[in-house]
């Protein structure tokens, strides 16, 4: 019996499924993820991956003879904005190059991994922003010529029907954006809340590695880790503390549990066996019990001023 049987008290096929979420910066390496996906999938736990991919993105942008642009928005969050050069750079680098070459590290450890993009079989749909709400210079602004969107449906059977076949589905953006007239365009969605819409549909215990141990209550302090959060005092010590990047995958984290997740974890994708070690108590762990009686109603607000990949 593997140490993650023993923690969760039972069978990996008694267990949830779990979605783990590998960053798209340069400093996370992905070569612990496949090996614990490839160990939790032989164990008969089902997997499904979602990955970024933010600096590749840039630097195909970068070698089109572009510049990559990212915008704030009135709450502070950072985002992409992709015009319509920036979503062919983003379709060819998310679509065309990480998922394929993950996908082959997957099959290459031993996983029966399958590819998808957000639009396949309308993975993850939702309307297109075609504009977003900005600060320019201390201004607020609309920024129009944007290609993202905000996921309000999950094709969870395709999910299912996968994993019951024993396959591992690899996801990543672009999502499938509605237009206004019913037409549909590939649109960029920010990786740690595409993860968290999966979790969150599937009721799935959701990891998102990243290239630090988890929230600090010091940003610049890792001894300061905070190990969980179980009420909602706890939750909002952690939402406080997350900084930057790591306020979207906190923002994440709060989506995925509203959703249905029952658990989320942020931890390091660079130490060994990090799925495993998250799941087994490492890393940040915020649970379902951390809402409480409050729904999230800040995904919306937020999803409608800036939401594209950025890590």
């Amino acid at each position: 019996m593997t140490g993650e049987q023993s923690r969760a008290g039972g069978t990996p096929a008694d267990e949830p499924p779990v979605v783990v979420k590998i960053g798209g910066a340069k400093a996370v390496d992905p070569a612990g993820a496949v090996g614990d996906v490839a160990h939790l999938a032989a164990n008969g736990r089902r997997v499904v991956v979602v990955h970024g991919g933010s600096t590749v993105v840039d630097e195909v942008i970068e070698r089109l003879g572009m510049e990559p642009e990212y915008v704030e928005s009135a709450s502070g969050v950072t985002g992409r904005f992709t015009d319509a050069e920036t979503m062919e750079a983003f379709t060819m680098a998310m679509a065309g190059k990480l998922n394929t070459e993950l996908t082959a590290q997957f099959r290459e450890a031993g996983v029966d991994a399958v590819g998808l993009s957000g639009v396949d079989g309308g993975l993850l749909s939702g309307p297109r922003k075609s504009a977003v709400r900005v600060i320019e210079d201390g201004k607020k602004k609309i920024r129009r010529g944007e290609h993202s969107g905000r996921i309000e449906s999950v094709n969870a059977d395709l999910l299912s029907g996968l994993l019951a076949d024993g396959y591992t589905p690899v996801a990543s953006p672009p999502m499938e954006g509605t237009e206004s007239d019913g037409g549909v365009t590939p649109v960029n969605a920010d990786a740690d809340r595409a993860a968290a819409a999966v979790a969150g549909a599937l009721g799935a215990d959701l990891v998102l590695l990243t290239d630090v141990a988890g929230v600090y209550a010091d940003p610049d302090d890792p001894d300061t880790l905070i190990e969980s959060a179980a009420t909602p005092d706890e939750l909002a010590t952690v939402e406080n503390a997350a900084e930057g990047f790591m306020g979207k995958k906190v923002m994440a984290a709060t989506e995925a549990l509203s959703g249905g997740s029952g658990r989320v974890v942020v931890a390091d994708a660079n130490i060994n066996d990090p799925i495993v070690a998250a799941l087994g108590g490492g890393g940040t762990t915020i649970e379902r019990s951390a809402l409480g009686d409050e729904a999230d109603g800040d995904a919306e607000e937020a999803d409608a001023e800036t939401g594209g990949e950025t890590a």
